[in-house]
């Protein structure tokens, strides 16, 4: 099984800087799709970012893109997500996830096996 083990979430003034790691507990972790997703209240989870696991091409979603930077470090089995210029939109809870095989698209939920447990990012205005 796949444990993803997700930190630094936190609280933040707009404008300012959070650095999410997310952990992941398995021998394959290069072998997986890795993406970044949030829900804010009463909203629909959505993509933020992925990258790819032997190659490490990169995705963003439009309202991440020049702010966010997604990373991974396969040695270390790590993705991270830097995140720039927050904004109070960009508030909610994020998800770290896995996916064995894109099959609709990289920004699709269903396509992720398995889930972080999430951590809250507050972007204060």
């Amino acid at each position: 099984q796949v444990q993803l083990v997700e930190s630094g979430g936190g609280l933040v003034q707009a404008g300012g800087s959070l650095r999410l790691s997310c952990a992941a507990s398995e021998l394959t972790f290069s072998n997986y799709i890795m993406g970044w997703f949030r829900q804010a209240p009463g909203k629909e989870r959505e993509f933020v970012a992925g990258i790819s696991g032997w190659h490490g091409n990169t995705y963003y979603a439009d309202s991440a893109k020049g702010r966010f930077t997604i990373s991974r470090d396969n040695a270390k089995k790590t993705v991270s997500l830097q995140m720039d210029s927050l904004k109070p939109e960009d508030t909610g809870v994020y998800y770290c996830a896995a996916a064995a095989r894109i099959r609709r698209g990289i920004s699709s939920v269903t396509d992720y096996d398995f889930w972080g447990q999430g951590t809250q990012v507050t972007v204060s205005s």
